[in-house]
This record gives C-alpha cells, structure tokens and sequence, in this order.
C-alpha cells in the first residue's frame, strides 16, 4: 500500500476513485485531509440530560463518553482504504478516539465514539476539524467490496450508533 499525497488525493478525486463532500481546500494536509465536526452526541451534557449538538459549541462533562459524526461524507473507490487520526490538539485536551480503518467501497459520514478522559470540560466547537483521514492506494481491488461483505453502515449520515442493516 502506498499513501497518498495531497496531489493524489485531489487527482484520485478527479478520477472519482475517492469523494468528499462538501470538499474544503484548507483541510488538505500534505498526506491527507481534516475531515471536520457535524454533530455531537452525548447520553448526559453539563445539565445531566441527553445532548445531540448541531450548532454552537458542544461541552462534554470530564470522564464522559461522547460520539461525533463527520460533515463530510467520504467514498472510498475498490482500490483505496484509509485510516483516521485525531488531530493533536484534540488529543492534548484529553479526547481519547476508537478509529478503524474505512473500508475500500465505504460510503457515508462518519461517527467515532470518543471519550473525555479529562478532568475538565472539553469544548467541541461544531464544524472544528476533529480528525485527519489518510488514504491509502491498494496494490489490487478486493474480491468484494465493503457494501458486499457487510455494508452495516453503508450511506450513513449524522451520529449512527447501531448497524443500519
């Protein structure tokens, strides 16, 4: 597997082997993008009730799980994967991420479940760059891609929590 640059990134995008949209061109980096914040849920904010922030600035209670889903809705072609990244500034503030690599034939947004292992509220303004996707050019095509081997959360969008299928 080879990674790739921002150049291949825009030109695999060019060749609609990968998509994401809406694209931003500040969120490029050098070997991959910064995808940003859609949505914010929590099973208890500050005010102990259940929390799904859209807008404004998401505030997450110390040593509280909380899932974000992305706003951008990527697409990996039959011959691209790639793996997630917490943008440091996240990862000083306490935010601990389970992240998996996304499948070749995946679509939809994306939804990490995360965790403040800080002693402090963790701030989350919406639309702040959460993470960095780095995509990942396969050597042949799988013999059947994500939509056909499991497809769970296939054309997801906002905070999915549970498999669709």
């Amino acid at each position: 597997m080879a990674i790739l640059s921002d150049s291949d990134i825009l030109e695999f995008m060019q060749k609609g082997e990968l998509s994401i949209e809406p694209f931003v061109e500040k969120n490029l980096t050098p070997n991959g993008y910064d995808l940003s914040i859609a949505e914010v849920f929590m099973h208890r904010d500050e005010s102990g009730t259940e929390a799904h922030v859209k807008e404004g600035i998401a505030r997450v209670p110390p040593l509280t799980w909380f899932a974000i889903s992305t706003r951008e809705y990527v697409k990996n072609g039959a011959r691209v994967c790639s793996q997630l990244w917490i943008r440091s500034s996240y990862a000083r503030k306490g935010a601990q991420v389970s992240f998996g690599k996304i499948e070749a034939g995946f679509e939809g947004t994306l939804t990490f479940g995360c965790f403040n292992a800080s002693h402090d509220t963790l701030e989350i303004p919406i639309d702040d760059r959460f993470c960095q996707v780095v995509y990942e050019e396969m050597r042949s095509p799988p013999r059947a891609l994500y939509d056909e081997r499991s497809g769970n959360y296939q054309g997801q969008r906002g905070v999915t929590l549970a498999p669709r299928k």
